[in-house]
């Protein structure tokens, strides 16, 4: 069947974050569709909710052989069952597992420019971020392994968390980087985490590569959170599942996340999960086609209406990095003229420190309509802020 990736919906006063925003203003910036949700979901909620009970509930064995079967008919690996461990959201059980397993004044090793809220998991909880930035020269971000492997040796880096696919820039890790990193962590006795939230969501023939497929010493030392929420617009659902290959660290991290209460769903997040792992293929095959066309949309106008901004092309997610240093020193002042001046809200790169501060990041997830008005009000805000 088709499915409607066109048409725009009023989502103001609905209670959405992203949309928390002023009469006129066109909030681009969050990473939360503005589609509506793959219709097996919709229908497996509605029966839920007609079922009218809403105890305390446990995890069926069905949820886990559903995740299993996803990955392995999605990302050609299929994880091994008593790996897998449900939470109740990507972000609560990143904090979780840097409390339960690093101390205080640890060093917690990322690659900026990277998702901000990692920075919010690690200084929060009284641990330091140490950053083996990214390197970008051309359009083009590489590890710089002698940086990173310097840093991971550090006696006080005990964790590093990796995104794959990488937000906000949207790469994916190949394969043989991947093994080339965890090899490190491994030689340096640094566990690696891995963001894997937008795994489902790659572009023009680009794969990810679960860490949890790499040599079994390496995957052994990981832990990956996947969740469906990014896939299927479904955050507010609040369910994911934590990846671990070694019993060891699966019973250390089930402790921290059953401390912490987050180890129970929702009535609704089951038969969500369900609905969207046994019958989402071919939305989500959908998905990819329209965002990967709306990126096209975005590069095609940007270079015909303003060649001053480079855009960096995303291998995945829905997220796209724009290299605004030729108009202006700071992303986050940019940013706010813009919002100022025409009611586009992007995302200021600073957030994700590294270089960040020469971009600015896009959500493109949207109707073709929206993302044109979108496009729009970016030349507009860019022309007047240079005409200053």
């Amino acid at each position: 069947m088709p499915f409607d990736f066109e048409t725009v919906i009023d989502r103001r006063h609905t209670n959405s974050a992203k949309w928390n925003v002023q009469p006129g203003e066109l909030p681009m910036w969050i990473a939360d569709m503005d589609f509506q949700t793959a219709p097996a979901i919709t229908a497996a909620l509605k029966k839920r909710a007609a079922f009218g009970v809403f105890g305390y509930e446990e995890i069926p064995t069905a949820y886990y052989e559903a995740v299993a079967d996803w990955w392995a008919t999605e990302h050609h690996f299929r994880p091994q069952v008593d790996w897998l461990m449900f939470c109740t959201g990507v972000v609560p059980a990143i904090s979780s597992i840097v409390r339960k397993m690093t101390t205080p004044g640890d060093n917690i090793l990322v690659q900026a420019p990277v998702y901000n809220i990692f920075y919010h998991s690690i200084e929060n909880n009284g641990r330091h971020t140490l950053s083996s930035d990214l390197v970008e020269q051309d359009g083009q971000y590489q590890i710089d392994f002698k940086d990173l492997e310097q840093k991971l040796a550090d006696p006080l880096t005990t964790m590093m968390i990796l995104c794959n696919p990488q937000n906000p820039i949207g790469i994916v890790w190949s394969r043989e980087i991947l093994q080339r990193l965890g090899e490190l962590a491994l030689k340096h006795h640094v566990l690696v985490l891995a963001d894997e939230i937008h795994c489902d969501l790659t572009l023009n023939g680009h794969d990810y590569t679960p860490f949890s497929s790499l040599s079994a010493p390496v995957a052994a030392n990981s832990i990956s959170c996947v969740s469906p929420s990014k896939t299927f617009n479904v955050a507010a659902l609040h369910a994911a599942t934590l990846i671990m290959p070694d019993q060891t660290i699966r019973e250390r991290v089930s402790r921290g996340v059953n401390n912490d209460e987050l180890a129970e769903p929702n009535s609704f997040a089951i038969p969500g999960s369900l609905a969207a792992y046994q019958e989402g293929h071919a939305w989500v095959a959908a998905l990819r086609t329209k965002i990967a066309a709306n990126q096209r949309q975005l590069q095609q106008f940007i270079a015909a209406e303003l060649p001053s901004v480079k855009v960096i092309e995303a291998q995945a997610t829905y997220l796209i990095w724009l290299d605004i240093s030729a108009v202006a020193t700071d992303a986050n002042d940019l940013a706010t003229f813009i919002r100022a001046k025409t009611g586009l809200f992007l995302s200021a790169g600073d957030v994700y420190r590294g270089n960040g501060s020469h971009f600015l990041r896009i959500n493109i997830a949207c109707p073709t309509a929206e993302l044109t008005d979108g496009l729009q009000r970016l030349q507009a805000g860019i022309d007047a802020y240079q005409q200053q």
